[in-house]
């Protein structure tokens, strides 16, 4: 049987956390809830969140131009 024990289990913890945190940040940015980064964790959709951030509109730009929407430069 091969059992990581407490230690294995707070290094991936730690890990974890450190992968999560900055996708955290990029969604509370974009202005949606910080929690949304737990499907990063998520083999599959952890892709297709990351293109559904990259290419929706982000409350925080519209909030950003007065509810304009996007502008094109």
């Amino acid at each position: 049987m091969n059992n990581i024990g407490l230690p294995g289990l707070l290094v991936a913890a730690v890990m974890l956390a450190v992968l999560l945190l900055p996708y955290w940040k990029l969604w509370a940015r974009a202005g949606h809830s910080g929690w949304w980064c737990v499907l990063m964790a998520v083999p599959v959709v952890n892709i297709v969140s990351l293109w559904v951030l990259a290419f929706k509109r982000w409350p925080a730009e519209d909030a950003r131009f007065g509810g304009a929407g996007r502008v094109v430069r």
